[in-house]
């Protein structure tokens, strides 16, 4: 049996009967957590195996991004209730600066960068012509024509991050063949971005080529006439709020090796937007406290087990992630082209060798996991005199 359980507050699982009633306010929003979520799950296992009379019956967790954090947290705080999880692109580390804040952007970065060092540097000169314009009325006028905005634009910081979005999520689903995981998009969108952008005449203006880029991502199809900055077309809200509370993933952008503008981590710009929207403070060493990731070769090495961290080098959460074995059944397999979750996807056709021998490594620790558990249940059971 497999099932996709829901978390609550995405999806059609809203509390307090509707999206508009659970959203809001801080109130309604409390109870969108990632503590409440692991219960949800404890309780639909447990409920589930009881109603099917299959108490015995092993369980393994299998998800991706935050879903793969929630798999291993739950082998964490529910360990009697699975037998192991497969966790992939799971981003546990990327809190308290466990890892450098510079370390997503560089792998998007780098990710750009490997393909065409042309584009890495057109989107990196890109920036202060955005921001030189968006500083009149007049140039925000000429960015929301070239950009194709469906209104005017209202600063340059809007657009800014709207292709900062873009760029990161290129990276993210970077897969070898089409999918539509957050967009259609073509295989290697990285690569078809950067020839877009690489193709055009000598003499075309550096946002013209950012725009014929930025569409292969927004607007690969072709049927967009104009671009929204307001769309949430990911469904993001929900996390916005979690990133607002529990979820405080600090991110940063070095000059000297990033792509994107340089800043740092500012936390006291957090706890503004976050006061501002819902009237919240960030706490941003909760995640730690309450699931651990400081000195975690230890911590999982002493009470974890049977977990397998998938990564894909060219998805820039991998930098977050677990890379290198921690014990015998706590296992990294990474791989150097994979992308975000990418063996979690449905095989294909045009899946490539190393990705078939990933999965193939995946199912034979789940198989080992699966035999071990269903022989101590045989010798458990076996009559007295037979022992």
């Amino acid at each position: 049996m497999v099932i996709f359980p829901e978390h609550r507050y995405y999806g059609e699982s809203m509390p307090f009967g509707s999206r508009e009633e659970a959203y809001k306010n801080a109130f309604t929003l409390a109870y969108l957590t990632s503590e409440q979520a692991l219960a949800d799950f404890a309780v639909l296992i447990t409920e589930l195996k009881r109603n099917a009379s299959a108490q015995s019956c092993p369980v393994i967790l299998f998800g991706g991004s935050y879903g793969g954090m929630l798999a291993t947290w739950m082998r964490l705080k529910y360990p009697h209730l699975s037998i192991g999880a497969l966790a992939a692109s799971a981003p546990i580390l990327q809190f308290e600066n466990i890892v450098s804040p510079d370390t997503f952007y560089n792998i998007v970065s780098n990710n750009f960068r490997r393909e065409s060092v042309s584009c890495f540097n057109t989107i990196r000169e890109s920036w202060d012509v955005i921001m030189s314009l968006g500083m009149t009325n007049t140039g925000l006028s000429l960015l929301s024509k070239t950009f194709h905005l469906c209104g005017e634009l209202k600063s340059a910081e809007d657009l800014s991050n709207w292709l900062d979005s873009a760029y990161s999520y290129l990276a993210m689903a970077d897969y070898p063949y089409p999918a539509d995981f957050l967009m259609p998009l073509p295989g290697n969108p990285i690569k078809e971005v950067c020839r877009r952008m690489d193709s055009l005449p000598n003499g075309t203006n550096i946002l013209q080529r950012i725009f014929e880029g930025i569409s292969v991502y927004y607007n690969y199809t072709g049927t967009v006439n104009c671009f929204s900055l307001d769309d949430d077309p990911h469904g993001m809200s929900g996390w916005d709020w979690q990133a607002c509370t529990e979820m405080i993933m600090p991110m940063a952008s070095n000059k000297n090796t990033s792509m994107f503008p340089a800043f740092e981590y500012d936390y006291k710009s957090d706890e503004e937007y976050c006061y501002k929207s819902y009237h919240v403070t960030p706490r941003p060493t909760w995640i730690t406290t309450e699931f651990g990731g400081h000195d975690i070769k230890t911590a999982l090495g002493t009470f974890g087990s049977n977990i397998i961290f998938s990564n894909g080098l060219l998805d820039p959460w991998s930098g977050g992630s677990v890379l290198e074995n921690i014990s015998d059944t706590i296992v990294a397999l990474v791989t150097e082209r994979g992308a975000h979750h990418l063996d979690l996807r449905a095989a294909t056709a045009e899946d490539p060798d190393w990705l078939v021998d990933q999965r193939a490594s995946e199912v034979k620790l789940i198989e080992g996991w699966l035999n071990r558990y269903l022989e101590s249940k045989r010798v458990n059971f076996l009559p007295l005199q037979s022992v």
